[in-house]
Protein backbone atom coordinates (compact mmCIF):
# COMPACT_ATOMS: atom_id res chain seq x y z
CA UNK A 1 0.00 0.00 0.00
CA UNK A 2 1.07 3.72 -0.61
CA UNK A 3 1.11 6.75 0.81
CA UNK A 4 1.68 9.75 -1.47
CA UNK A 5 2.42 9.16 -5.31
CA UNK A 6 2.35 5.98 -7.28
CA UNK A 7 5.34 3.57 -7.15
CA UNK A 8 7.50 4.94 -9.66
CA UNK A 9 7.43 3.96 -13.61
CA UNK A 10 10.81 4.93 -14.59
CA UNK A 11 13.87 6.76 -12.96
CA UNK A 12 16.77 8.90 -13.92
CA UNK A 13 18.90 5.85 -15.23
CA UNK A 14 16.20 4.72 -17.20
CA UNK A 15 13.93 1.91 -16.17
CA UNK A 16 12.94 -1.64 -17.64
CA UNK A 17 9.50 -2.08 -19.78
CA UNK A 18 6.19 -3.39 -19.23
CA UNK A 19 6.97 -6.19 -21.20
CA UNK A 20 10.00 -7.18 -19.04
CA UNK A 21 8.13 -6.34 -15.61
CA UNK A 22 5.73 -8.63 -16.48
CA UNK A 23 8.32 -11.34 -17.41
CA UNK A 24 9.84 -10.67 -14.29
CA UNK A 25 6.56 -11.10 -12.17
CA UNK A 26 5.85 -14.70 -14.51
CA UNK A 27 9.87 -15.88 -14.03
CA UNK A 28 11.41 -14.39 -10.94
CA UNK A 29 14.32 -14.71 -9.62
CA UNK A 30 14.81 -18.24 -9.00
CA UNK A 31 15.73 -17.81 -5.55
CA UNK A 32 13.08 -18.19 -2.91
CA UNK A 33 14.22 -16.06 -0.85
CA UNK A 34 13.69 -12.95 -3.83
CA UNK A 35 10.26 -12.99 -2.80
CA UNK A 36 8.70 -11.69 -0.07
CA UNK A 37 4.79 -12.58 0.89
CA UNK A 38 3.15 -8.94 2.76
CA UNK A 39 -0.23 -8.80 4.09
CA UNK A 40 -2.82 -10.94 2.14
CA UNK A 41 -2.96 -9.26 -0.98
CA UNK A 42 0.77 -7.55 -2.36
CA UNK A 43 4.42 -9.74 -3.58
CA UNK A 44 7.52 -7.69 -3.27
CA UNK A 45 10.32 -9.41 -5.60
CA UNK A 46 13.92 -8.53 -6.31
CA UNK A 47 14.37 -8.91 -9.93
CA UNK A 48 17.45 -7.77 -12.08
CA UNK A 49 17.10 -3.79 -11.96
CA UNK A 50 14.43 -3.57 -9.60
CA UNK A 51 11.83 -4.25 -7.21
CA UNK A 52 8.43 -5.62 -8.85
CA UNK A 53 5.44 -4.85 -6.74
CA UNK A 54 2.47 -7.22 -7.51
CA UNK A 55 -0.70 -5.92 -5.08
CA UNK A 56 -4.03 -5.96 -5.44
CA UNK A 57 -5.66 -2.09 -6.61
CA UNK A 58 -5.83 0.55 -3.79
CA UNK A 59 -8.58 2.76 -3.48
CA UNK A 60 -6.84 5.74 -2.13
CA UNK A 61 -9.85 7.88 -1.60
CA UNK A 62 -11.55 5.65 0.73
CA UNK A 63 -8.36 4.23 2.26
CA UNK A 64 -8.64 4.06 5.97
CA UNK A 65 -5.58 4.83 8.52
CA UNK A 66 -4.50 3.79 11.98
CA UNK A 67 -1.58 5.00 14.07
CA UNK A 68 -0.35 6.87 11.19
CA UNK A 69 -0.09 3.58 8.82
CA UNK A 70 -2.92 3.50 5.94
CA UNK A 71 -5.24 0.67 6.07
CA UNK A 72 -5.64 -1.45 2.14
CA UNK A 73 -9.13 -1.24 0.68
CA UNK A 74 -8.94 -3.30 -1.90
CA UNK A 75 -10.58 -2.91 -5.63
CA UNK A 76 -9.79 -6.33 -6.43
CA UNK A 77 -7.64 -5.43 -9.19
CA UNK A 78 -4.25 -6.72 -9.84
CA UNK A 79 -1.22 -4.36 -10.01
CA UNK A 80 2.49 -4.54 -11.17
CA UNK A 81 4.79 -1.98 -10.53
CA UNK A 82 8.00 -1.66 -10.34
CA UNK A 83 10.47 0.86 -7.97
CA UNK A 84 14.29 1.06 -10.03
CA UNK A 85 16.75 -0.43 -7.50
CA UNK A 86 19.01 2.87 -8.56
CA UNK A 87 16.00 5.26 -6.84
CA UNK A 88 15.42 3.52 -3.74
CA UNK A 89 16.79 5.37 -0.56
CA UNK A 90 16.54 2.91 2.18
CA UNK A 91 14.26 0.35 3.30
CA UNK A 92 13.73 -1.09 7.09
CA UNK A 93 11.40 -3.19 9.03
CA UNK A 94 10.08 -1.59 11.62
CA UNK A 95 7.09 -2.76 14.29
CA UNK A 96 4.58 -4.28 11.81
CA UNK A 97 5.30 -2.30 8.54
CA UNK A 98 8.02 -2.79 6.18
CA UNK A 99 8.81 0.76 4.55
CA UNK A 100 10.71 1.28 1.34
CA UNK A 101 11.40 4.94 0.92
CA UNK A 102 12.45 5.63 -2.73
CA UNK A 103 12.96 8.82 -5.15
CA UNK A 104 10.01 8.98 -6.92
CA UNK A 105 10.53 10.94 -10.91
CA UNK A 106 8.13 13.85 -10.95
CA UNK A 107 9.51 15.96 -14.21
CA UNK A 108 11.80 14.44 -16.62
CA UNK A 109 14.44 16.58 -14.63
CA UNK A 110 13.35 16.11 -10.58
CA UNK A 111 12.62 13.76 -8.39
CA UNK A 112 10.75 14.09 -5.21
CA UNK A 113 10.41 11.87 -2.12
CA UNK A 114 8.16 8.67 -1.91
CA UNK A 115 7.33 5.70 -0.01
CA UNK A 116 5.26 2.57 0.35
CA UNK A 117 4.49 0.63 3.63
CA UNK A 118 3.46 -3.01 3.66
CA UNK A 119 2.10 -4.88 6.76
CA UNK A 120 4.52 -7.22 8.24
CA UNK A 121 3.48 -10.23 10.19
CA UNK A 122 5.39 -11.45 13.11
CA UNK A 123 6.09 -15.05 11.44
CA UNK A 124 7.23 -12.47 8.48
CA UNK A 125 9.59 -10.38 10.20
CA UNK A 126 12.74 -12.81 9.99
CA UNK A 127 12.39 -13.19 6.39
CA UNK A 128 11.54 -9.71 5.99
CA UNK A 129 14.36 -8.49 7.29
CA UNK A 130 16.63 -10.19 5.48
CA UNK A 131 14.73 -9.52 2.47
CA UNK A 132 15.30 -5.97 3.17
CA UNK A 133 18.87 -5.99 3.94
CA UNK A 134 19.09 -8.04 0.26
CA UNK A 135 17.11 -4.87 -0.93
CA UNK A 136 19.82 -2.56 0.24
CA UNK A 137 22.82 -4.76 -1.41
CA UNK A 138 21.13 -4.78 -4.56
CA UNK A 139 19.93 -0.90 -3.96
CA UNK A 140 23.90 0.50 -2.99
CA UNK A 141 26.32 -1.87 -4.81
CA UNK A 142 29.47 -0.73 -4.11
CA UNK A 143 28.32 2.57 -3.13
CA UNK A 144 28.92 4.20 0.85
CA UNK A 145 25.46 3.67 2.82
CA UNK A 146 24.45 5.98 5.13
CA UNK A 147 27.28 8.72 4.33
CA UNK A 148 28.51 11.56 6.41
CA UNK A 149 27.90 14.86 4.79
CA UNK A 150 29.03 18.42 5.33
CA UNK A 151 26.76 20.48 2.83
CA UNK A 152 28.04 24.12 2.13
CA UNK A 153 25.11 26.64 0.91
CA UNK A 154 25.73 29.21 -0.93
CA UNK A 155 22.96 31.84 0.02
CA UNK A 156 23.64 33.52 -3.40
CA UNK A 157 23.47 31.09 -5.53
CA UNK A 158 20.90 30.29 -7.83
CA UNK A 159 19.58 34.05 -7.68
CA UNK A 160 19.02 33.66 -4.27
CA UNK A 161 17.48 30.41 -4.26
CA UNK A 162 20.10 27.97 -3.16
CA UNK A 163 18.66 27.75 0.14
CA UNK A 164 15.31 27.13 -0.79
CA UNK A 165 16.32 24.49 -3.20
CA UNK A 166 18.27 22.76 -0.07
CA UNK A 167 15.39 22.68 2.16
CA UNK A 168 13.01 21.72 -0.80
CA UNK A 169 14.59 19.28 -3.16
CA UNK A 170 18.03 17.88 -0.99
CA UNK A 171 17.37 17.70 2.65
CA UNK A 172 14.30 15.21 2.26
CA UNK A 173 16.37 12.70 -0.05
CA UNK A 174 19.76 12.72 2.41
CA UNK A 175 17.21 12.43 5.09
CA UNK A 176 15.64 9.64 3.46
CA UNK A 177 18.79 7.83 2.99
CA UNK A 178 19.92 8.32 6.64
CA UNK A 179 22.69 10.36 5.25
CA UNK A 180 23.86 11.96 8.40
CA UNK A 181 24.25 15.85 7.66
CA UNK A 182 25.86 18.87 9.08
CA UNK A 183 24.61 22.09 6.65
CA UNK A 184 26.42 25.16 6.95
CA UNK A 185 25.94 28.82 4.54
CA UNK A 186 28.52 30.58 3.40
CA UNK A 187 28.71 33.75 4.42
CA UNK A 188 31.30 36.00 1.99
CA UNK A 189 33.78 35.24 -0.97
CA UNK A 190 36.23 32.57 0.33
CA UNK A 191 34.23 31.49 3.64
CA UNK A 192 34.27 27.81 1.69
CA UNK A 193 37.89 28.05 2.27
CA UNK A 194 37.97 29.08 5.73
CA UNK A 195 35.40 26.78 6.55
CA UNK A 196 37.15 23.47 4.86
CA UNK A 197 40.73 24.69 6.37
CA UNK A 198 39.12 23.79 9.61
CA UNK A 199 37.19 20.75 9.01
CA UNK A 200 37.96 17.46 10.73
CA UNK A 201 37.80 15.58 7.76
CA UNK A 202 37.78 12.48 9.80
CA UNK A 203 33.82 13.12 10.94
CA UNK A 204 32.98 13.44 7.13
CA UNK A 205 32.88 11.14 4.20
CA UNK A 206 31.58 13.91 1.66
CA UNK A 207 31.25 18.04 1.18
CA UNK A 208 28.62 18.97 -0.76
CA UNK A 209 27.91 22.47 -2.14
CA UNK A 210 24.96 23.82 -2.53
CA UNK A 211 25.76 26.16 -5.13
CA UNK A 212 27.77 26.75 -8.58
CA UNK A 213 31.07 25.67 -9.45
CA UNK A 214 32.57 28.50 -7.07
CA UNK A 215 32.09 26.86 -4.34
CA UNK A 216 33.76 22.88 -5.30
CA UNK A 217 36.62 25.46 -5.90
CA UNK A 218 36.46 26.78 -2.59
CA UNK A 219 36.25 23.53 -1.06
CA UNK A 220 39.64 22.02 -2.88
CA UNK A 221 41.59 24.74 -2.12
CA UNK A 222 40.64 24.47 1.60
CA UNK A 223 41.52 21.15 1.99
CA UNK A 224 44.80 21.74 -0.08
CA UNK A 225 45.84 24.32 2.47
CA UNK A 226 45.61 21.46 5.41
CA UNK A 227 48.88 20.45 6.75
CA UNK A 228 47.84 17.05 5.76
CA UNK A 229 46.37 18.32 2.32
CA UNK A 230 47.23 14.96 0.46
CA UNK A 231 45.24 12.70 2.67
CA UNK A 232 42.60 15.42 3.43
CA UNK A 233 42.27 15.05 -0.37
CA UNK A 234 41.92 11.76 -0.57
CA UNK A 235 40.05 11.35 2.22
CA UNK A 236 36.86 13.54 1.54
CA UNK A 237 34.54 13.38 -1.52
CA UNK A 238 33.57 16.74 -3.09
CA UNK A 239 30.52 16.60 -4.80
CA UNK A 240 28.26 19.37 -5.96
CA UNK A 241 24.16 20.33 -5.68
CA UNK A 242 23.50 22.35 -8.79
CA UNK A 243 22.05 26.04 -7.72
CA UNK A 244 24.03 27.87 -9.51
CA UNK A 245 24.89 29.94 -13.04
CA UNK A 246 27.86 27.73 -13.55
CA UNK A 247 26.86 23.81 -12.76
CA UNK A 248 30.07 21.86 -14.84
CA UNK A 249 30.77 19.65 -11.97
CA UNK A 250 27.11 18.04 -11.34
CA UNK A 251 26.65 17.60 -15.18
CA UNK A 252 29.88 16.16 -15.57
CA UNK A 253 29.67 13.69 -12.59
CA UNK A 254 26.22 13.69 -12.12
CA UNK A 255 24.72 13.56 -15.73
CA UNK A 256 22.12 16.78 -14.33
CA UNK A 257 21.78 20.20 -13.80
CA UNK A 258 18.63 18.95 -11.38
CA UNK A 259 19.36 19.94 -7.61
CA UNK A 260 16.85 16.74 -6.83
CA UNK A 261 19.05 14.32 -9.27
CA UNK A 262 21.99 15.52 -8.17
CA UNK A 263 21.34 14.39 -4.39
CA UNK A 264 20.24 10.73 -5.60
CA UNK A 265 23.35 10.52 -7.04
CA UNK A 266 25.44 12.01 -4.15
CA UNK A 267 23.63 9.17 -2.18
CA UNK A 268 24.63 6.61 -4.75
CA UNK A 269 27.78 7.98 -5.78
CA UNK A 270 31.11 6.28 -5.91
CA UNK A 271 34.61 6.98 -4.81
CA UNK A 272 36.18 8.57 -7.80
CA UNK A 273 39.64 9.71 -7.93
CA UNK A 274 40.12 12.95 -9.28
CA UNK A 275 42.87 14.65 -11.19
CA UNK A 276 43.83 18.56 -9.67
CA UNK A 277 46.18 20.61 -11.28
CA UNK A 278 48.31 23.11 -9.21
CA UNK A 279 48.62 26.67 -10.20
CA UNK A 280 51.45 28.59 -9.59
CA UNK A 281 51.17 32.71 -9.96
CA UNK A 282 53.47 35.12 -8.53
CA UNK A 283 54.39 33.47 -4.44
CA UNK A 284 50.90 31.82 -4.78
CA UNK A 285 49.79 28.09 -5.56
CA UNK A 286 46.66 27.27 -5.54
CA UNK A 287 44.47 24.09 -7.14
CA UNK A 288 42.06 23.57 -10.01
CA UNK A 289 39.76 21.34 -10.73
CA UNK A 290 37.91 22.02 -13.51
CA UNK A 291 39.63 24.33 -15.97
CA UNK A 292 41.65 27.07 -17.37
CA UNK A 293 40.95 29.67 -19.96
CA UNK A 294 42.50 32.65 -21.38
CA UNK A 295 41.54 34.49 -24.11
CA UNK A 296 37.91 34.82 -25.95
CA UNK A 297 36.49 32.41 -23.88
CA UNK A 298 38.14 34.25 -20.64
CA UNK A 299 36.80 37.36 -21.33
CA UNK A 300 33.29 35.90 -23.34
CA UNK A 301 32.48 34.36 -19.40
CA UNK A 302 34.34 36.98 -16.86
CA UNK A 303 34.25 39.97 -19.18
CA UNK A 304 30.03 39.79 -19.61
CA UNK A 305 29.66 39.70 -15.46
CA UNK A 306 27.69 43.16 -16.07
CA UNK A 307 25.55 41.21 -18.06
CA UNK A 308 24.95 38.25 -15.90
CA UNK A 309 21.15 38.88 -16.24
CA UNK A 310 21.10 37.11 -19.42
CA UNK A 311 21.77 33.65 -18.38
CA UNK A 312 23.90 31.04 -20.51
CA UNK A 313 23.22 34.15 -23.16
CA UNK A 314 25.93 36.36 -22.21
CA UNK A 315 28.70 34.51 -22.98
CA UNK A 316 27.25 33.86 -26.75
CA UNK A 317 26.97 37.66 -27.04
CA UNK A 318 30.41 38.24 -25.28
CA UNK A 319 31.57 35.64 -28.11
CA UNK A 320 30.16 36.98 -30.84
CA UNK A 321 31.05 40.65 -29.90
CA UNK A 322 34.81 39.39 -30.13
CA UNK A 323 34.58 37.11 -32.71
CA UNK A 324 33.50 40.39 -35.11
CA UNK A 325 36.30 42.00 -33.75
CA UNK A 326 38.90 39.18 -34.59
CA UNK A 327 40.35 39.66 -30.98
CA UNK A 328 43.70 38.22 -30.93
CA UNK A 329 45.52 37.59 -27.28
CA UNK A 330 49.25 37.49 -27.47
CA UNK A 331 51.24 35.37 -25.39
CA UNK A 332 54.43 32.79 -25.02
CA UNK A 333 53.64 29.37 -24.28
CA UNK A 334 55.40 26.41 -23.26
CA UNK A 335 53.89 23.35 -23.14
CA UNK A 336 54.93 19.53 -21.66
CA UNK A 337 53.32 17.45 -24.33
CA UNK A 338 51.74 13.51 -23.55
CA UNK A 339 49.83 13.01 -27.02
CA UNK A 340 49.10 15.72 -29.52
CA UNK A 341 47.45 13.62 -32.56
CA UNK A 342 43.76 13.35 -32.76
CA UNK A 343 43.45 10.08 -33.74
CA UNK A 344 45.47 9.04 -29.98
CA UNK A 345 43.66 11.15 -28.20
CA UNK A 346 40.26 9.09 -29.15
CA UNK A 347 42.14 6.00 -28.74
CA UNK A 348 43.20 6.94 -25.14
CA UNK A 349 40.17 8.21 -24.31
CA UNK A 350 38.02 5.12 -25.68
CA UNK A 351 40.53 2.94 -23.65
CA UNK A 352 39.71 4.76 -20.52
CA UNK A 353 35.67 5.61 -20.91
CA UNK A 354 35.61 1.61 -21.39
CA UNK A 355 36.97 0.77 -18.22
CA UNK A 356 33.98 -1.10 -16.19
CA UNK A 357 35.81 -2.14 -13.14
CA UNK A 358 35.86 -0.45 -10.27
CA UNK A 359 38.99 1.20 -9.54
CA UNK A 360 40.88 3.36 -6.87
CA UNK A 361 43.44 5.11 -8.54
CA UNK A 362 45.80 7.33 -6.89
CA UNK A 363 49.27 8.36 -8.48
CA UNK A 364 52.18 7.63 -6.78
CA UNK A 365 53.27 11.21 -6.19
CA UNK A 366 49.97 11.58 -4.18
CA UNK A 367 50.96 8.33 -1.62
CA UNK A 368 53.21 9.09 -0.16
CA UNK A 369 52.64 13.20 0.78
CA UNK A 370 51.48 14.76 4.30
CA UNK A 371 51.09 18.19 2.31
CA UNK A 372 50.69 19.14 -1.16
CA UNK A 373 52.54 16.85 -3.82
CA UNK A 374 55.94 18.47 -4.28
CA UNK A 375 55.92 20.32 -8.18
CA UNK A 376 57.66 18.45 -10.81
CA UNK A 377 58.70 21.42 -12.85
CA UNK A 378 59.35 24.21 -10.29
CA UNK A 379 56.80 27.05 -10.23
CA UNK A 380 56.08 29.89 -13.02
CA UNK A 381 59.16 31.85 -10.96
CA UNK A 382 61.58 29.52 -11.71
CA UNK A 383 63.98 28.94 -15.21
CA UNK A 384 61.96 26.78 -17.79
CA UNK A 385 62.35 23.20 -17.16
CA UNK A 386 64.26 21.37 -18.91
CA UNK A 387 63.37 20.52 -22.65
CA UNK A 388 60.66 23.01 -22.82
CA UNK A 389 60.60 25.62 -25.24
CA UNK A 390 58.48 29.04 -25.01
CA UNK A 391 56.86 29.33 -28.48
CA UNK A 392 55.10 32.73 -29.62
CA UNK A 393 51.72 32.91 -30.08
CA UNK A 394 51.10 36.37 -31.22
CA UNK A 395 47.77 35.37 -32.73
CA UNK A 396 46.51 33.37 -30.56
CA UNK A 397 42.73 33.80 -29.72
CA UNK A 398 41.98 31.22 -27.59
CA UNK A 399 43.75 29.33 -24.85
CA UNK A 400 41.75 26.77 -22.73
CA UNK A 401 43.16 23.92 -21.05
CA UNK A 402 40.01 21.44 -19.50
CA UNK A 403 40.31 19.04 -16.68
CA UNK A 404 36.15 17.89 -17.08
CA UNK A 405 34.05 17.25 -20.00
CA UNK A 406 31.27 19.69 -19.79
CA UNK A 407 31.95 23.44 -19.17
CA UNK A 408 27.89 23.74 -18.90
CA UNK A 409 24.89 22.10 -19.64
CA UNK A 410 25.96 22.36 -23.50
CA UNK A 411 29.54 22.98 -23.79
CA UNK A 412 30.87 19.57 -24.21
CA UNK A 413 34.46 21.63 -25.02
CA UNK A 414 36.11 18.35 -23.68
CA UNK A 415 34.77 15.36 -24.87
CA UNK A 416 38.20 13.23 -24.36
CA UNK A 417 38.58 14.23 -20.86
CA UNK A 418 38.83 11.81 -18.51
CA UNK A 419 38.66 12.14 -14.19
CA UNK A 420 42.14 10.40 -13.42
CA UNK A 421 44.20 9.47 -16.59
CA UNK A 422 46.96 12.13 -15.41
CA UNK A 423 46.29 14.68 -18.49
CA UNK A 424 44.59 17.96 -18.88
CA UNK A 425 42.97 18.18 -22.59
CA UNK A 426 44.14 21.67 -24.28
CA UNK A 427 42.76 23.26 -27.41
CA UNK A 428 44.09 26.44 -28.68
CA UNK A 429 42.67 28.18 -31.78
CA UNK A 430 44.28 31.29 -33.28
CA UNK A 431 41.93 34.65 -33.29
CA UNK A 432 42.53 35.52 -37.03
CA UNK A 433 40.30 32.49 -38.88
CA UNK A 434 37.58 33.56 -40.62
CA UNK A 435 34.37 34.82 -38.95
CA UNK A 436 32.36 32.27 -40.36
CA UNK A 437 34.75 29.38 -39.59
CA UNK A 438 34.43 30.70 -35.87
CA UNK A 439 30.71 31.11 -36.04
CA UNK A 440 30.98 26.85 -36.77
CA UNK A 441 32.88 26.46 -34.02
CA UNK A 442 30.42 28.11 -31.58
CA UNK A 443 27.87 25.61 -32.59
CA UNK A 444 30.19 22.53 -32.84
CA UNK A 445 30.55 23.16 -29.33
CA UNK A 446 26.68 22.58 -28.90
CA UNK A 447 26.74 19.62 -31.34
CA UNK A 448 30.03 17.75 -29.98
CA UNK A 449 31.86 18.22 -33.20
CA UNK A 450 34.31 20.93 -32.41
CA UNK A 451 37.50 18.16 -31.86
CA UNK A 452 37.23 17.32 -35.05
CA UNK A 453 37.24 20.76 -36.55
CA UNK A 454 40.92 21.27 -38.39
CA UNK A 455 41.57 24.47 -36.88
CA UNK A 456 41.01 23.39 -33.33
CA UNK A 457 44.41 22.39 -32.14
CA UNK A 458 44.13 19.56 -29.32
CA UNK A 459 46.75 18.25 -27.10
CA UNK A 460 46.59 15.67 -23.94
CA UNK A 461 49.29 18.19 -21.59
CA UNK A 462 50.69 17.37 -18.18
CA UNK A 463 52.00 20.89 -17.65
CA UNK A 464 52.26 24.14 -19.60
CA UNK A 465 53.40 28.25 -18.46
CA UNK A 466 51.48 31.08 -19.80
CA UNK A 467 53.08 34.58 -20.42
CA UNK A 468 50.47 36.99 -21.51
CA UNK A 469 51.54 39.90 -23.58
CA UNK A 470 51.16 43.05 -25.12
CA UNK A 471 48.46 44.93 -23.08
CA UNK A 472 48.57 45.44 -19.33
CA UNK A 473 45.51 44.09 -18.46
CA UNK A 474 42.66 41.05 -19.60
CA UNK A 475 40.91 38.27 -18.44
CA UNK A 476 42.75 35.10 -16.86
CA UNK A 477 39.88 31.87 -15.51
CA UNK A 478 40.58 29.28 -13.12
CA UNK A 479 37.52 27.48 -12.76
CA UNK A 480 35.65 29.91 -13.71
CA UNK A 481 37.09 32.76 -11.39
CA UNK A 482 39.25 35.46 -11.93
CA UNK A 483 43.23 35.75 -11.47
CA UNK A 484 45.37 38.16 -12.23
CA UNK A 485 46.64 38.94 -15.31
CA UNK A 486 49.93 37.82 -15.01
CA UNK A 487 52.09 34.40 -16.13
CA UNK A 488 51.12 31.11 -14.75
CA UNK A 489 52.14 27.62 -14.84
CA UNK A 490 50.20 25.04 -14.48
CA UNK A 491 50.91 20.96 -13.38
CA UNK A 492 48.78 17.73 -13.62
CA UNK A 493 48.84 15.62 -10.53
CA UNK A 494 47.05 12.25 -11.02
CA UNK A 495 44.91 11.49 -8.39
CA UNK A 496 45.18 13.50 -6.02
CA UNK A 497 41.71 14.25 -5.45
CA UNK A 498 38.55 12.71 -4.60
CA UNK A 499 34.82 13.37 -6.20
CA UNK A 500 31.90 11.04 -6.27
CA UNK A 501 30.33 9.35 -9.70
CA UNK A 502 27.79 7.57 -11.10
CA UNK A 503 30.44 5.11 -12.70
CA UNK A 504 33.19 5.54 -10.63
CA UNK A 505 35.69 6.22 -13.88
CA UNK A 506 34.26 8.35 -16.19
CA UNK A 507 32.13 11.19 -16.80
CA UNK A 508 28.40 11.30 -17.72
CA UNK A 509 29.16 12.54 -21.23
CA UNK A 510 27.89 11.49 -25.05
CA UNK A 511 31.70 11.06 -25.50
CA UNK A 512 32.98 11.37 -29.59
CA UNK A 513 30.80 11.66 -32.24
Amino acid sequence: MTIGAPVLDAGPSGNKGTQSVVEDVLHPNSDSSATLEVGKTALLTLAADAIIVTDEGLRSKSQRRCCSFPIPQSSGTLTTRSIPYTNILWAEVSHDYITIEYAHQVTNTDVALRSVYFPVSLEQKSKAETWTEKLLDLAYGKAQRQKRIKVLINPFGGKGRAAKYYYKHVKPIFAAAKCRVDAELTNYRGHAVDIVEKLDVDAYDVIATCSGDGIPYEVFNGLAKKPNASEALRKIAVANLPCGSGNAMSWNLNGTGSASLAALWIVKGLRTPLDLVSITQGDKRTVSFLSQSFGIVAESDLGTENIRWMGQARFTYGFLVRLFGKTVYPCDLAVKVELDNKEQIKDHYRAGSERKSFEQLRGEESSDCVGLPPLRYGTVNDPLPEGWTLVPHDKLGNFYAGNMAYMAADANFFPTALPNDGCMDLITINGDISRRTALQMLMAVDNGTLFDMPEVNVRKVTAYRIIPRDRKDGYISIDGERVPFEPFQAEVHRGLGTVLSRSGYRYETIGLK
